[in-house]
């Protein structure tokens, strides 16, 4: 009440005696002051704060004794005193009336903000919107975090109370896993940028203490690569299990580094969503029509004059990107200018827990609200079954691609045979043995066992001495009977081929 009734000297006066900031105007300064006296009060603070109001009613009342007391005045002079103190009545009666139902009105003024005048009000800060998160309750809107002095470390204190529905509302959601409520209070922390919604940024040094203990908050990711530093995740940081929920009010203290940047702060009654739930609500608002797929398909290999190059069909596969497994939800963003799909059970899994939002396939985002199911190609998975490729054509339609399996070698497959180049230089094949060159063995040649055998012939030796007999030798059969023909292969039923 003393605080209240404090002009802006008195409260200059006070902030400078702590060594807090005398810049602002009236209402920034009451603000300041009424935290000063509900956080920090000390008993030199109350003393002060005391004696300031004591110096302002004695002034006061001098004032009124030495009107009182003058033995001469005018009838204009009481005129003024008299309504003077008629006006200093109805001005403590405001007061005092205002002050009944103080710490509702300070919690809506800054849970609320638009208590302020128009002419101090900046463009609202906007956070994008997380899928996993439904925003029940906005509990605190995007509020600068203002640096009280020149110090590094910063804290930002502010108070807020739950409705008795926000309380119910707490009280009766189920856990998402032990000890954790799907209907939450969070606390989101961005840039001071009211250009584009801003996503969640955490300043250096951060620390959020919640009544009286301090809450946990991500902390960074390890890096594998050398040179890397690790990144820190930033998400929306749960209070719920560390506030009053009941009537009473909550201090949440923001511990920050001053470097330079500006945050902004919000507090959200929040659902948490979990990525079964956003599935099952893709799969209600999120399938595209098989005939408008169908049409998509034309249309990317629809003829282009200006190509010289005529694409007659593309090839998508079944296989999901992300975790090599057939597709069972085939998914893809709008805004993707790829066929590919990738299967939209993995992918909100992963996003669950380390949301990147990014494509698997061409790395561009990918957010939930961009996400649709392939109708065309959930029915191809259903049609398709031994199959893990498949080619879409020109005119929308679809055909299997099937892996070619090795195909074993038959007597009636042709044979790659090795032909040399010089054949004078080798001997002619003995009866019985071998042909062609003797790397094929003649249906005649058995080894062991009844199985076909063949003679290895090493080319890489150096022939030198056995070269020039055998050389010899084909002189004196070529004196005797004459040049004999060359040897042809010939492929006859019955000719054991090597597979």
């Amino acid at each position: 009440n003393m605080v209240m009734s404090f002009r802006v000297s008195d409260l200059q006066m006070l902030l400078g005696f702590v060594g807090r900031s005398k810049s602002g105007l009236k209402h920034e300064l009451v603000t300041r002051a009424l935290q000063l006296v509900q956080f920090d009060c000390s008993p030199e603070v109350f003393k002060k704060i005391k004696e300031l109001y004591e110096t302002r009613y004695a002034k006061k009342s001098s004032e009124v004794t030495q009107t009182q007391t003058q033995p001469h005045r005018s009838p204009e002079a009481l005129s003024i005193h008299s309504s003077y103190d008629r006006g200093s009545t109805v001005a403590r009666t405001s007061i005092s009336t205002t002050n009944i139902d103080y710490p509702v009105l300070y919690g809506k003024y800054l849970n609320g903000l638009g208590r302020l005048p128009p002419k101090v009000a900046k463009p609202e800060v906007r956070l994008v919107k997380l899928p996993f998160y439904t925003t029940l309750d906005e509990l605190l809107k995007p509020t600068e975090l203002v640096p009280q002095n020149n110090e590094k470390l910063q804290e930002s204190p502010c108070i807020f109370a739950l409705t008795p529905r926000q309380v119910e509302l707490i009280r009766n959601s189920r856990e998402l896993q032990p000890g954790v409520k799907s209907v939450q209070v969070v606390l989101r922390i961005c840039y001071t940028d009211s250009s584009s919604p801003q996503e969640d940024q955490y300043p250096p040094n951060i620390a959020v203490k919640v009544n009286h203990s301090y809450c946990s908050v991500p902390g960074y990711y390890p890096s594998n690569k050398p040179g890397v530093e690790p990144k820190r995740p930033c998400r929306p940081i749960n209070l719920t299990h560390l506030m009053y929920l009941s009537a009473a009010t909550n201090r949440i203290t923001v511990t920050w580094g001053n470097y330079g940047k500006s945050y902004s702060v919000g507090l959200y009654l929040v659902r948490q969503m979990t990525s079964a739930e956003l599935l099952q609500r893709l799969k209600t608002i999120g399938i595209k029509h098989p005939e408008l797929c169908k049409a998509l398909v034309k249309e990317k290999l629809r003829l282009d004059p200006d190509s010289e190059i005529a694409t007659t069909g593309v090839r998508v596969s079944l296989i999901c990107p992300l975790v090599k497994m057939r597709l069972s939800v085939p998914c893809r963003a709008e805004t993707c200018a790829h066929l590919q799909c990738f299967d939209a059970v993995f992918y909100l899994q992963m996003n669950e827990k380390k949301p990147t939002w990014m494509c698997p396939v061409c790395d561009k985002p990918a957010p939930y609200d961009q996400l649709i199911i392939d109708g065309l190609l959930s029915k191809i998975l259903t049609e398709c079954e031994d199959a893990d490729e498949i080619e879409y054509l020109v005119d929308g339609s679809w055909c299997p691609i099937r892996a070619e399996k090795e195909r074993s070698c038959s007597p009636q497959c042709p044979i790659l045979v090795l032909v040399l180049s010089n054949e004078s230089s080798l001997p002619p094949p003995l009866p019985g043995s071998s042909d062609v060159n003797g790397l094929l063995p003649t249906p005649n040649s058995n080894g062991e066992n009844g199985k076909a055998t063949a003679d290895v012939v090493d080319l890489t030796l150096d022939s030198s001495s056995s070269e020039e007999e055998e050389e010899e030798d084909e002189e004196e059969d070529d004196d005797d009977e004459g040049p004999q023909p060359k040897r042809r292969c010939s492929y006859e039923k019955g000719l054991v081929s090597a597979c």
